[in-house]
Order: C-alpha cells, then sequence, then structure tokens
C-alpha cells in the first residue's frame, strides 16, 4: 500500500459536507494521499457550491451527472470508479461518509494500523456523537474503548479504508447493481476471502447518523412511515 485514495460521495446536505472536506484537508499524513468528492446529482445550486468549494480548497470533485445518466443513488458506481483508480496506484481506498468528520490523525491511522495487519481487509473507525460517546452504527462497541480488534460483525462505510490486497481480491463488478448500499456485502466477502475485518474503537471519528440522507431520521422518529417507503419505493437496499 503506497498510498491513500480519500472518497467521500454526496448528495446535497452540503453544509455538512463541506465540514468533512474540511476535517480531511486538515489531516496530519506522513503517506502520499488524494482526496475525491462525488458528488451523486446534488441540486444545481449545491453543485455550485461544490464546484466553487473544490476550486478554493483544493479538492477533486467528480459529478457522476458526467459520468452516468442513472439516478440517485449511484454508490456502486462511486465504488467501482474508486476501486480501479486505486489499483492501479496500490492505494488504500479510505471512504468517508459525508455525515462524519474526522480527526487530525485518522487517516494516518487508519493506513498505519491497516499496514500492520497483513491479514487486513477493512480497516474501520470507531463512530461517536460530539460528546465522544460511541453511537450508531457502533453501538455493540461500547466497553471496548481504546482498542483495536476484528469486527465479527460488518463494518460500516462510515469511515473504513480498503486495502489493496483485499481489493485485489475482489472485483466490485460482481456486486448487485439492484441494492443501493454495499459496506454489508463488501464486508462478508472480505471474511470468506480470508481476510479479517478491524474496528479501530482508538480512533473515534464524529458521526452525525444519516446526516447525508435525513429521509432515514424516520427509522426513529417514525418507523411505520420509513418502513412503508423503504419497501414501497425500494429504498436504501442494503
Amino acid at each position: 500500500m503506497k498510498e491513500l485514495h480519500v472518497i467521500t460521495p454526496v448528495k446535497d446536505s452540503i453544509d455538512f459536507t463541506l465540514e468533512t472536506v474540511k476535517a480531511i484537508l486538515a489531516s496530519d499524513t506522513r503517506v502520499p494521499w488524494s482526496y475525491t468528492v462525488y458528488n451523486d446529482f446534488s441540486t444545481e445550486e449545491n453543485t455550485r457550491r461544490l464546484e466553487e468549494a473544490s476550486r478554493t480548497m483544493g479538492f477533486r470533485l467528480v459529478n457522476l451527472s458526467d459520468l452516468t445518466s442513472h439516478p440517485s443513488p449511484n454508490y456502486l458506481l462511486v465504488l467501482q470508479t474508486a476501486q480501479r483508480e486505486a489499483l492501479e496506484a496500490d492505494a488504500g481506498l479510505l471512504i468517508v461518509e459525508s455525515d462524519v468528520v474526522v480527526r487530525p490523525d485518522t487517516l494516518q491511522g487508519l493506513f498505519d494500523g491497516a499496514a500492520a495487519r497483513p491479514d487486513c481487509a477493512i480497516a474501520a473507525a470507531v463512530t461517536t456523537d460530539e460528546a465522544g460517546a460511541i453511537n450508531y452504527p457502533y453501538l455493540h462497541a461500547r466497553g471496548k474503548e481504546n482498542r483495536v480488534y476484528p469486527e465479527k460483525k460488518h463494518c460500516s462505510f462510515c469511515c473504513s479504508l480498503l486495502t489493496p490486497d483485499f481489493l485485489r481480491k475482489f472485483d466490485f463488478r460482481q456486486l448487485d447493481p439492484s441494492k443501493n448500499w454495499y459496506d454489508v456485502t463488501i464486508s462478508h466477502e472480505a471474511l470468506k476471502a480470508g481476510f479479517r475485518n478491524y474496528l479501530f474503537t482508538t480512533l473515534p471519528v464524529w458521526h452525525r447518523p444519516h446526516g447525508s440522507r435525513p429521509w432515514k431520521q424516520l427509522k426513529y422518529k417514525n418507523p411505520l412511515k420509513y418502513y412503508w417507503l423503504k419497501f414501497t419505493k425500494g429504498l436504501d437496499k442494503i
């Protein structure tokens, strides 16, 4: 693993996204790295904001409307594109979602942690609330603070590094295009291939659950409506 390719997929929620971007760009790193934001059909106004931020802040912006006419979400296209570019560069692929704020040591810590574990497929940073308490989707990690351990459950892609060794073993073109999200599938494929997925509770990141997809807040506020939307409109297929 020679470098890091950091990516953030985004659809609207631009204020949260720019906080994510700012934190990533302020990272304290020793390894070469690049940063790409994939804009998945945000509104025209939010696309303009992203384009302006790309020029002033210095990150690469890919508007998926330039690559496909397929309606959002286009997470599969993002993963396939990022996998191809990461393999060409022998880079780790670090996904940071647009409702996550990393710390200055997050990128380097995940890189070092993954590189030190030859069997690592996914190195995931634990998520916390603003006060530092572990939160969704890693509530099961409470009581395991300040540890690094193999994760028997799936790793979320809130803030996760996928190693080149694993990326070479599993081609994302094999993923089911009828689904929307792939963290569960990819985590399981890593285990099937003989790798381990590690959770780093030593590297907490601030997570505002579903900040990038506000409609999912209905899961907690109005679960009947959430599941009605999920099944009648085919949303959120995992």
